[in-house]
């Protein structure tokens, strides 16, 4: 009663600080003209109350439905908190520990360095300080590959670590799949199965679901888009679910608002129960990995942080003085923010249907400011021209590879000599074949990866995959034996626009019966 009683006067004496800025309609459709962004769920708490939960624009391209307040959209890797916290409930339950060994609950874990694998703790695993670099792995699952949950965690052994252990910061996606094999582990129930029943069902998510295949499945679901070529078009979702720890929950405004009032009150539910202990749901927000601070772009210098890092599931910085709890989503189509300033009791989530950052982090920075009272800034100008540049840098960079190609060169070998199976270590097989004038690749367990080889010069190659929604094509290098064999082969993206998760980079190919050996 007292706290209702204090949080009533607050409300009476800050009256500025009361529902949502004024003009955050217009703000979000001039956000989603500049950017190309046909539909946003948009949601702003404060104070324990839902402020704004409301839908914007089309569902798809071309169609007349609506995205409402209860629109789905896949939140990406904003599920890395869901896990986190499924893990905090084992800890409060006492059935794990932040820092006992991964390998005390599930014994068949391994990385590459035994070391590191007897010393990484469940707190390790929600940190990106493992040792893995930059998106280590994700090819074993992005795009949709044929191995499961269980081959993949078990292929870990084989990558090699870029890093020393808990020396640097490096995101990645693989570790939130081994934390829920771990909550498999502990509780005897699937990931899913735990996240559906005791977080969502909880915290009152109920038109909520917690597999990326679900956004395949049609209803109330936000069609995802992408620029392809050039043009904004509607795109197939992402529906393989081997890594839904890391990032397969759909939601929506009316959702992520409750979601983020029970962070925001340290893990009280709205009955006055406990999802979490505050003391556990305060670990979640406590920084455990520095991340690096860079200049930044210019045109935002002036909320450059003092502080980064990440906690368990959420990166933690300041804005203009306050502790930001915060963390972005990306996937095919989709991508979205939820930032919470705790200390003002303040969230704010915008989900998306196409691939612009700028678009939620306009958005975001526009409600964060109107609410601390901080000088009025044309965000969406400002993010604007830091995506021109960006593309513009992008495409200057593809331009200068392909001056400097030296066009007339020739492949050192006749084409039947590139062809066979090839192997690495942690990817496993892909097969280059001929076929009439030219060369076909194919990744033998993603069904996607395939398509043409054309040769880019020396023995250098560029892999043109079939499917152009993946936006991904990478130049493939053979180095040769003394004997003029085919010793290895290795990729990296050709844009700099590629998804980190194409880690093309970390893949060795050895011809198969080399690497057999």
């Amino acid at each position: 009663m007292a706290r209702a009683l204090a949080t009533a006067l607050l409300i009476l004496s800050l009256p500025s600080l009361q529902g949502a800025p004024p003009d955050i309609d217009p703000w979000v459709q001039r956000t989603m003209k500049t950017f190309d962004v046909p539909g946003i769920s948009l949601a702003i708490v404060k104070d324990g109350a839902v402020v704004v939960a409301r839908g914007y624009g089309v569902k798809k391209l071309g169609e007349p439905a609506r995205v409402d307040e209860r629109t789905l959209f896949g939140i990406a890797s904003n599920t890395k908190a869901f896990t986190a916290t499924a893990l905090g409930m084992l800890v409060d339950e006492g059935k794990i520990r932040w820092d006992a060994p991964v390998i005390d609950y599930v014994p068949s874990f391994q990385l590459s360095d035994p070391y590191v694998t007897r010393e990484m703790t469940v707190r390790d695993l929600l940190v990106h300080r493992s040792g893995l670099g930059l998106g280590a792995g994700d090819l074993l699952w992005w795009p949709p590959s044929a191995y499961d949950r269980k081959e993949i965690m078990r292929r870990l052994r084989y990558i090699p670590l870029a890093t020393s252990f808990r020396s640097a910061y490096a995101y990645d996606n693989v570790l939130y799949l081994v934390a829920g094999e771990v909550i498999e582990a502990v509780s005897g129930t699937s990931w899913e199965d735990f996240v559906a029943t005791r977080i969502l069902a909880r915290v009152g998510m109920t038109t909520s679901n917690v597999r990326h295949s679900d956004a395949t499945k049609g209803g109330n679901v936000a069609t995802p888009h992408a620029r392809v070529d050039g043009t904004v078009r509607p795109i197939l979702p992402f529906d393989s679910d081997n890594t839904n720890p890391a990032g397969g929950i759909n939601s929506n405004a009316t959702d992520m608002a409750k979601w983020m009032i029970v962070q925001l009150d340290e893990g009280r539910l709205p009955d006055g129960t406990a999802l979490l202990q505050p003391a556990t749901a305060r670990q979640l927000t406590t920084i455990v990995t520095p991340m690096p601070i860079g200049a930044g772009p210019p045109e935002v210098r002036e909320v450059r942080p003092n502080f980064n890092g990440y906690g368990l599931g959420f990166q933690l910085r300041d804005y203009r003085g306050h502790k930001l709890v915060t963390h972005t989503g990306g996937l095919p189509g989709y991508v979205s923010r939820v930032a919470m300033i705790p200390d003002a009791r303040l969230g704010v989530a915008v989900l998306t249907n196409q691939e612009s950052g700028a678009a939620f982090e306009s958005i975001v920075d526009h409600v964060l400011d109107a609410y601390l009272g901080a000088p009025e800034k044309d965000w969406i100008a400002a993010f604007d021209a830091i995506e021109k540049r960006g593309r513009d840098q992008a495409g200057a960079a593809t331009g200068a590879s392909a001056a400097a190609r030296d066009a007339s060169s020739k492949p050192s070998l006749p084409l039947d000599r590139y062809t066979g199976r090839y192997r690495d270590a942690w990817y496993g097989d892909m097969t280059i074949a001929r076929k009439g004038a030219g060369l076909t690749i194919a990744f033998d367990r993603t069904p996607s990866l395939s398509g043409t080889l054309e040769h880019w010069q020396h023995d250098t190659f560029v892999a043109r995959w079939t499917d152009r929604e993946l936006r991904a094509d990478a130049f493939v290098t053979f180095a040769l034996t003394p004997d003029g064999t085919i010793d290895s082969a290795r990729m990296r993206a050709v844009s700099p626009e590629t998804d980190f998760s194409f880690d093309f980079q970390d893949l060795l190919f050895r011809p198969a019966a080399a690497a057999a050996k």
